[in-house]
């Protein structure tokens, strides 16, 4: 049974299903049934399923049926890693620059950026560094410079059409050291600018207290327990600390949360 579009009216009943008055579903199904052989209905809906999914519809249609519509179409997932011992060594520099691209509809990740940065202050990894981070010297030694970076980062951002005037996306990090320090320390010591779209951002640590109630007072580890979620990777890598962010982010949307700035206009 299909319409002028030739979409199938089984189909409908199969994948609509949880929205559809279960009293006018019935007499459908009622009214569809005789017509034919049992099981059939449903081997039909399988193949329809089938056929979505081979055109990258499947995954999509069930996470967009999932979540409630966000405020931008992308989040961007960002996670520095820098230079550290104890005591603190100044300045810090960022040697781990990884963001990850997240659907605003689906919020699953679409495209991954990931670079090593050389440090040119403090060439030489500290031990206690080497040791919270996992980044070892040779994995920083003859990377580009912060400069480069963040000049391969704004290509990235053009090639995956998040300058588009027209699409709306935001920095997401668990705390505001990243995008409020980090970033704009080092950039004001080396006297390099910082483009307007790391001016704004998410805090996931607010947007986690306004959801659940409570502050994550260790960071990734209590957001991870207070969603019952399994910690992805690492603790303190970076791209592995942007896995956990993102499957966080998930969770929260999945649940009706919506994201919003938490940063104030620089």
């Amino acid at each position: 049974v299909s319409d002028a579009s030739g979409c199938s009216m089984i189909a409908f009943l199969h994948t609509g299903a949880a929205k559809f008055p279960q009293n006018l579903l019935s007499r459908s199904r009622q009214a569809v049934s005789p017509l034919f052989p049992a099981g059939v209905l449903k081997g039909f809906s399988s193949v329809i399923s089938r056929k979505l999914a081979s055109h990258g519809f499947g995954a999509s249609m069930a996470a967009m049926s999932s979540f409630p519509p966000q405020r931008y179409h992308y989040f961007l997932v960002l996670d520095f890693e820098a230079t550290c011992d104890k005591p603190q060594i100044h300045p810090q520099e960022i040697i781990e620059f990884p963001i990850l691209k997240l659907n605003g509809r689906t919020m699953e990740i679409e495209s991954t950026f990931h670079m090593y940065v050389q440090p040119v202050v403090h060439p030489q990894l500290t031990p206690f560094c080497t040791e919270l981070t996992g980044i070892i010297q040779g994995m920083v030694d003859g990377q580009p410079s912060l400069q480069q970076v963040l000049e391969r980062v704004d290509e990235w951002m053009a090639k995956e059409g998040l300058l588009d005037p027209s699409v709306k996306s935001i920095f997401v990090t668990c705390g505001d050291w990243d995008l409020k320090v980090m970033l704009p320390g080092q950039c004001q010591y080396l006297g390099l600018p910082v483009a307007d779209y790391f001016k704004q951002w998410i805090n996931l640590k607010k947007a986690y207290s306004f959801a659940m109630g409570s502050w994550p007072k260790n960071g990734l580890l209590d957001m991870n327990k207070g969603l019952n979620l399994q910690h992805i990777g690492r603790p303190h890598s970076g791209i592995d600390d942007c896995k956990n962010i993102a499957n966080i982010m998930k969770t929260l949307a999945h649940r009706g949360f919506i994201f919003k700035q938490t940063s104030k206009p620089f």
